[in-house]
């Protein structure tokens, strides 16, 4: 064994070309989706505190905006026809699970009428949509 031979030193240099390669990549991906991500019908939830529910497919949404407008996933709909609308969309479909996301300025006699429109349209899960509430340490609940 000849131990200053060429073929027997070990190449200590990492080449980092590859991982700048796919990071690139990556950052492009991300750029290019992320306007995407953002759109929808903008809602000021209210907060809750309550885990997460997780969804195996994509979830339909019910979203009631602070005009009292209603919408499914993005597309307006009248709210005298949700029912209607909902029970088509849900004839193709094998799970039977609605989110309702509503402003926290809507009044609750409105949410509550088409929480009913939803559960007449043969809803078998009705989840609602909250943003958690942010823990305030300077004021401990009173017991």
């Amino acid at each position: 064994m000849n131990s200053g031979s060429y073929r027997s030193r070990l190449m200590s240099d990492i080449n980092v070309t590859p991982f700048v390669d796919v990071m690139l990549v990556l950052l492009i991906i991300f750029m290019v989706t992320a306007p995407m991500m953002v759109q929808g019908v903008g809602v000021d939830l209210p907060e809750a505190t309550s885990e997460p529910l997780s969804s195996t497919s994509d979830p339909l949404v019910v979203t009631i905006d602070a005009k009292s407008q209603v919408f499914i996933n993005d597309f307006q709909v009248d709210p005298d026809n949700l029912n209607e609308k909902l029970a088509k969309i849900l004839e193709r479909r094998s799970d039977r699970e609605v989110f309702l996301r509503a402003d926290r300025g809507i009044p609750y006699g409105v949410v509550v009428r088409i929480m009913a429109e939803i559960k007449g349209a043969g809803v078998e899960k009705l989840g609602m949509v909250t943003t958690p509430m942010m823990e305030d340490h300077s004021n401990p609940p009173k017991r």
